[in-house]
């Protein structure tokens, strides 16, 4: 549904745009749409008395194309504004085609998309079993100078499960045990609920940190959360390191089977973050 309407906005903004700019920057336009508008009002009154008759010729005249002077009007005035054609036709159609090529709604900042989840074996584990949050790691875990050099704004972060959206914080430890389960990989929570302070400090450390101002993340609302790995008790989140990579792609794919938004497929890659969109829930 969210395809279509935006398919259809973009069309919309063709003809719209199409039709000022001739009408705006062309008094022949003008001109032009008048004279069509006074032949089909003459048109509709001859065959007034007739409209059955009238209506399977109009349809047939439609199959075979304008009418042969509404045709020649259209080639005359394309070869009298050559130029003004040339510009205008690619600043109409560039913009409509980019929409087009771009009309994955998942793509869109802010997109909320349904919180169905794709796996029935999934949602019945989330639906009769309540999961319970890891034990929290030490403080110095967070602190030691390989994470500063990757994430040297994390000793602030909250990583307090309590603050996270209930069904967003299920399907987040849901990850977890998967990912221990069935790939072996320990997973630590880096970061969820962050304030719209902590947001604001984020976004003016640069847009290598953060494009998101407050109540533009996700993390506003408790359900988005940065994660990483534990191996032999220490942090690792760059990943430059094969084994976090790898542990990346597997927990991006864990992720979108239960219905989260995974940053590892964005423009700016995320490789930790994953979200949960729900309707009605973003600010806009």
């Amino acid at each position: 549904m969210e395809e279509a309407m935006l398919i259809f906005l973009a069309l919309l903004y063709f003809c719209l745009a199409t039709g000022a700019i001739w009408l705006a920057l062309f008094p022949s336009g003008r001109a032009f749409v008048a004279r069509g508008l006074f032949m089909i009002r003459q048109h509709l009154a001859r065959r007034a008395t007739g409209w059955q008759i009238a209506g399977s010729r109009y349809a047939g005249s439609v199959r075979d194309g304008l009418p042969g002077d509404l045709r020649g009007s259209v080639v005359r005035f394309v070869k009298r504004h050559r130029i003004a054609c040339a510009v205008g036709v690619p600043a109409v159609l560039i913009p409509s085609l980019l929409a087009l090529a771009l009309s994955s709604p998942a793509m869109l900042p802010v997109y909320e998309g349904s919180t169905t989840l794709p796996d029935a074996q999934v949602a019945a584990l989330l639906q009769g079993e309540r999961l319970v949050p890891p034990v929290a790691l030490p403080p110095g875990v967070f602190t030691t100078a390989e994470v500063e050099v990757v994430r040297p704004m994390l000793v602030n972060a909250s990583r307090n499960w309590g603050l996270l959206h209930p069904d967003f914080s299920q399907r987040l430890l849901l990850a977890f045990k998967i990912m221990k389960e069935k790939h072996g990989y320990d997973m630590a929570l880096l970061e969820g609920y962050r304030s719209p302070a902590r947001q604001e400090e984020l976004a003016r450390a640069g847009s290598h940190v953060t494009n998101a101002r407050a109540f533009q993340s996700w993390h506003q609302y408790g359900l988005a959360a940065d994660c990483a790995f534990l191996r032999d008790g220490k942090l690792v989140i760059s990943e430059k390191d094969p084994w976090a990579m790898r542990g990346y792609q597997l927990y991006g794919e864990v992720a979108e089977s239960l219905g989260l938004t995974w940053g590892g497929r964005w423009k700016m890659m995320d490789f930790g973050h994953t979200e949960l969109r729900v309707r009605g829930v973003m600010q806009r």
